[in-house]
């Protein structure tokens, strides 16, 4: 358990670190946007003596029956604070947020961590329905554990899958949404825009979703230790300072294990590319989406300096769809796995986010 001491050393202001602010103030809460020159934005330097030691495990999970899935997830902190939910994204799970999760808790709130469709415990309530995972049920996803849990709002925080997720949450259904936290900003796909290629040398850091749109990927991932070994290497790439140990891959790893892993992982990017089929009763969600809605609810973007998925971590691409009270910050020195890699950065994030 951390106690209050450490957390104030982990997530207090400044965080011990620098936190140089480069631009204006933040739009306000009347949703009056800040013009693209003016994005404020911190650098935030985690000082690696400040971070909590990694709470090796979230003890018993619990299982809930939300929408189509029964889903498994992680919970922390007082069962009747103010709820932040931290989604995972690919190749991750739940323990990119194992550091995260008592940090919030310390500061009060409930802390729930789902595992994502075809990940860890979460699992499907009937054989014969579809593995899909286009955004827009991902998403659904989310609203239906708000709804089987009683929750009426939270603070939504993500990175990767996890970040797309929670930007459609908070664009489609703003009313459930307390406050955002994005690593890479807005990650809602334009599946139109997905035809066109990017520059090769960007297009080489992608290189896995090619992969998966064949069948020897989707073979890969059915297979055991191809799919660890793959993943691996992804950690690698992505997160290129990020000295993980043999044990914390493994505790992820035994989340690939789900049945339905490789069903989703390959449904998801091949229709991000227009090569698989979403179904017919999310077209009206994919619609709204197609419009590139934007995100009134107060928002902090991350862009971790070392991600090698970023153009550039000024946030200046996609301000503009961020309209309400806004802070973007930099993460140096921190790969793709933001949460896992700068816990006490992302939990301030969110705390922060939650007081815009």
């Amino acid at each position: 358990m951390i106690n209050r001491r450490t957390f104030s050393k982990a997530v207090g202001l400044g965080m011990g670190a620098a936190a140089v602010p480069t631009g204006a103030v933040a739009a306000d809460r009347s949703g009056r946007p800040a013009a693209p020159a003016e994005v404020p934005v911190l650098t935030e330097v985690p000082t690696p003596t400040e971070v909590p030691a990694p709470a090796r495990t979230f003890g018993r999970l619990k299982q809930v029956r939300a929408g189509v899935l029964d889903i498994g997830y992680a919970e922390a902190g007082p069962a009747h604070g103010p709820v932040a939910v931290c989604l995972h994204g690919w190749p991750y799970d739940i323990h990119s947020y194992v550091d995260v999760a008592p940090l919030l808790a310390e500061a009060g709130y409930r802390v729930i961590v789902p595992y994502l469709r075809g990940h860890g415990t979460t699992t499907f309530r009937s054989p014969t329905e579809v593995r899909n995972a286009q955004q827009s049920a991902v998403a659904l996803d989310v609203v239906a554990l708000l709804d089987a849990l009683g929750i009426r709002r939270a603070v939504l925080a993500g990175f990767d899958w996890g970040s797309r997720t929670a930007d459609i949450v908070a664009a489609l259904w703003p009313e459930r949404v307390r406050a955002l936290v994005s690593v890479s900003g807005y990650l809602v796909t334009d599946v139109r825009a997905q035809q066109n290629p990017l520059p090769p040398k960007a297009e080489h850091t992608w290189w896995y979703q090619y992969y998966f749109a064949t069948d020897r990927g989707r073979r890969a991932l059915e297979n055991p230790q191809y799919r660890r070994e793959l993943a691996r290497a992804v950690w690698a790439e992505a997160s290129p300072t990020w000295a993980f140990d043999d044990a914390t891959f493994e505790r992820t790893a035994a989340a690939f294990d789900n049945p339905d892993y490789a069903a989703i992982v390959t449904h998801n990017y091949r229709w991000r590319l227009g090569l698989a089929a979403g179904e017919p009763r999310y077209d009206r969600y994919e619609q709204r989406l197609a419009d590139r809605p934007t995100i009134g609810v107060p928002t902090i973007t991350l862009d971790p300096g070392l991600d090698p998925f970023l153009a550039s971590t000024d946030g200046l691409g996609y301000r503009k769809f961020f309209t309400g009270a806004y802070e973007h910050r930099v993460l140096d020195g921190v790969g793709h796995n933001a949460p896992q890699e700068a816990p006490a950065a992302f939990a301030r994030a969110v705390l922060d986010a939650d007081r815009l």
